[in-house]
């Protein structure tokens, strides 16, 4: 194969692989029988290796899926959210991959309505994902999103819920979020465009062709996603206009869904901001004025103009002020200090406050908002990793909780079995690393027991220290499960986040280096015993330490992981390039970003050194990570390593970046990469061949 030769700001990269993407790799998105001949045989002959080589876990495999399926409840349910007249939930049947979306009458009388039935949908299709679901304000319809090959492409319908019909209206290629003008007659949209980018809003009436929907907004701008949600007061349609670092907001009241959106305040570099609605004014969650773990200010809607925002929850450093939300009377706010949540309610007219809040060492705690506004209620969810998910209703005149739901393991879970543990590595810049750790009591912390060390660290993104039924297969074999929660991540608050991102991002990587170490100087494993795990950016993570200690690892697991870096960064025309930027740097433009981004893109510092056993996992149809990114990367490392290995790729042919669709399928590529885990840390792959 020709080897593509690139000048960028006077340097020559050289590309042995390019030839793995395809040419015609948007037609692939839509229909994956478009691949190029050559390129499916060769992946599909990864797959064969892949498949050879972890033959020997076949039984272990096929064990740990019937483990994780054990664990959870085959028909399950969600909590009903009540709205109006009805209480809207979902649940499974015994043995279904995908759920049925229902209702029941919110007074008790009268039979549940199966108002879809997503199994039934997916029959016979290769791949299903159900997207958004929203009922119309009237409750007569129900407006549904899904993707059909994994590539993220949602077509709408509308469903008629009394005759069970889906209405003649069928819209394609949009993100598959959904809201409804006031009067149920349209609903609005976001549009991709060529390059699948979200980039367009439209408002759709029902019974019109969607070639006459209505634009409410062309985003000119590659570099900015663009995103619809609804104020928790159902009076505003939200348009968000963002990347990672600056923001803008245009409302359209849902009354008059024809109306013009208006601007609350002009983008503006480097500020954010989001809204919620109460009475005549807009709550404004912003960084405004060097607010860098945000504040919450308050805003005329007559004109919300910047020059007008008063601080009501003021910026304090150290506490970062993750989401907000508005009920009747009352400000609620989720926040992260110290690495730990907590929910704040305020009363809007005192302006008392108190909080929710748990006391263990790690733990994931989050809101749902439901459907309605005038309400005294407030739903969270709260959980650990050792302690299963529990939904409350909080009352939030009285402050009485009320346990709504446990969540059932129904092959035995006893929390006391386990440990839950909070430790830190020290950077080596002095930085400290917080560690959230799970293993069983009876595990001996003697620098014996293997680990799973788990990383993320990209886009602000925390790392939720919240229950996981699927890590309990390989805690249970006496692994240690632990989380790094490294820089870049907003685990530490804003500063955390900034610490790891463009020209420092090579913090992340060191910290989650520094974690592994920390673990083994604590004796909770040992170095060579551990195990990492991370995917898309975590993937990226991944590998960038099996380049910079790969010394130190038993094996890594890099799932859909993003390590053609400086290559993809570089493509314009790609989906995700032009809104990246701000997250990693412009290589285009910035020669420095184009000589930090090649310092380390997992890919072109791919060396000549021993490597540990990989497993790398992609999708065909993935729009975010291209397939081409781990299959390019695991033939550069097989033609440069010097020993070590086995490396593989196993490419999902049916999927896209969240893997298979349905509940128990997913559970085959978890399976297939703990069964990996274990073979490192256990009889490895002696005989393993060099290359495919």
């Amino acid at each position: 194969m020709l080897t593509k030769e690139t000048v960028v700001h006077g340097v020559t990269l050289r590309d042995d692989y390019d030839w793995l993407r395809a040419p015609n790799w948007k037609e692939v998105l839509r229909n994956p029988d478009l691949l190029p001949d050559e390129i499916r045989r060769h992946l599909e002959a990864e797959n064969a290796y892949c498949k050879a080589l972890m033959a020997p876990t076949r039984n272990l495999q096929h064990d740990i899926v019937k483990e994780m399926r054990g664990r959870i409840k085959e028909d399950d349910s969600s909590v009903p959210q009540p709205d109006g007249p009805f209480l809207y939930y979902s649940r499974y049947r015994k043995g279904a991959e995908h759920p049925l979306i229902c209702r029941r009458p919110r007074a008790g009388k009268g039979r549940e309505q199966v108002m879809l039935d997503a199994d039934a949908l997916a029959e016979g299709k290769d791949f299903f994902d159900l997207g958004d679901t929203a009922h119309s304000p009237d409750h007569r319809l129900l407006a549904w999103s899904a993707d059909e090959a994994g590539s993220e492409l949602h077509g709408i319908r509308v469903r008629d819920l009394e005759s069970g019909q889906d209405l003649p209206d069928l819209i394609g290629d949009t993100t598959g979020d959904i809201v409804w003008a006031s009067d149920s007659a349209s609903f609005f949209y976001v549009g991709l465009d060529a390059d699948h980018r979200p980039s367009r809003v439209l408002r759709h009436r029902l019974g019109q062709p969607p070639a006459q929907d209505e634009l409410m907004h062309d985003e000119a701008d590659a570099g900015m996603f663009v995103d619809i949600d609804r104020t928790q007061s159902g009076r505003f349609l939200l348009i968000t206009i963002s990347d990672h670092e600056t923001s803008e907001t245009r409302v359209v009241d849902l009354d008059d869904p024809q109306g013009a959106p208006r601007l609350v305040a002009p983008r503006q570099v480097g500020r954010q901001y989001g809204l919620d609605h109460h009475g005549e004014t807009f709550l404004i969650l912003t960084n405004a004025e060097g607010a860098e773990d945000f504040k919450i200010v308050s805003a005329p809607l007559a004109d919300p103009d910047p020059a007008g925002w008063r601080d009501l929850v003021p910026h304090r450093a150290g506490r970062l002020i993750i989401s907000h939300l508005c009920l009747r009377g009352r400000l609620i706010r989720l926040e992260r200090e110290d690495g730990l949540p907590r929910i704040v309610i305020r009363d809007l007219t005192s302006g008392d406050e108190s909080s929710i809040a748990f006391e263990e060492e790690a733990y994931g705690l989050g809101m749902d908002p439901g459907y309605e506004f005038d309400t005294d209620v407030l739903r969270f969810i709260y959980a650990s990793m050792a302690r299963p998910a529990e939904t409350y209703d909080y009352d939030l005149s009285t402050g009485e909780r009320r346990l709504l739901k446990r969540q059932e393991v129904p092959s035995g879970h006893d929390p006391a079995a386990y440990k839950v543990r909070r430790i830190f590595a020290t950077a080596k810049d002095g930085e400290r690393v917080p560690i959230s750790i799970l293993h069983r009591a009876d595990t001996p912390l003697d620098g014996s027991a293997p680990c799973l060390l788990y990383g993320y660290g990209s886009y602000g993104s925390a790392m939720s220290a919240s229950f996981r039924t699927r890590p309990l297969s390989l805690v249970d074999r006496g692994f240690v499960y632990a989380i790094a929660h490294v820089r870049g991540g907003t685990d530490k608050g804003w500063r955390w986040y900034l610490d790891g991102k463009r020209e420092n991002k090579r913090n992340s990587f060191t910290d989650f280096i520094a974690a592994a170490e920390a673990l083994a100087e604590a004796g909770f494993t040992r170095r060579g015993r551990i195990v990492a795990e991370g995917g898309s950016a975590g993937g990226m993570l991944m590998g960038a330490v099996a380049n910079m200690a790969p010394e130190l690892f038993a094996g890594i697991v890099a799932e859909v992981p993003f390590v053609d870096v400086l290559n993809t960064i570089l493509d314009d025309t790609l989906p995700l390039t032009p809104p990246e930027w701000p997250e990693w740097g412009d290589p285009i433009r910035d020669v420095k970003a184009f000589e930090t981004i090649r310092g380390y893109s997992p890919y072109d510092n791919v060396t000549a050194q021993d490597y540990p056993p990989i497993l790398a996992m992609g999708g065909l149809t993935d729009p975010r990570v291209t397939y081409w990114e781990p299959a390019k990367w695991v033939a550069r490392l097989r033609a440069t390593m010097t020993g070590g290995g086995p490396v593989m790729l196993h490419t999902n042919m049916e999927a896209g970046h969240g893997g298979a669709a349905g509940r128990f399928d997913s559970l085959k590529d978890t399976a297939l990469a703990y069964a990996f885990a274990l073979q490192a840390v256990g009889a490895g792959w002696p005989e393993a061949r060099a290359e495919v």
